[in-house]
């Protein structure tokens, strides 16, 4: 199930990157390709940590922390309230915090 999730979420990253380089101008494709570079860097991390590593809870961390940090930049990017940038932090420290459980693994 998490392989599942990450490979989705490594799919959205490549539109959304698409998007910002091809469909978006300005802040919006600045937000769309910063999202896309993170949720890629941290989809193929959750495949490794679930799959390789055996970590699901660093792997859900991963996939958790990348889905708000890049969820707010997407929904900012298509127009939605920039208060959402507020989210934005959360869902880094969630990536941290994956990172983090993976170097305490010992593996």
């Amino acid at each position: 199930m998490i392989s599942r999730l990450a490979a989705v979420s490594a799919a959205i990253a490549v539109m959304a990157g698409a998007f910002g380089a091809h469909g978006a101008s300005g802040r919006a494709a600045e937000w769309l390709k910063t999202g896309g570079e993170y949720e890629l860097i941290h989809a193929v991390g959750a495949l490794v940590a679930a799959s390789v590593l055996r970590a699901p809870l660093a792997a859900m961390l991963l996939l958790a922390g990348s889905l708000l940090f890049a969820g707010t930049l997407y929904a900012m990017a298509l127009g939605f309230p920039h208060w959402l940038g507020a989210i934005t932090p959360i869902g880094g420290a969630g990536m941290i915090a994956g990172w983090v459980l993976l170097a305490f693994k010992g593996k």
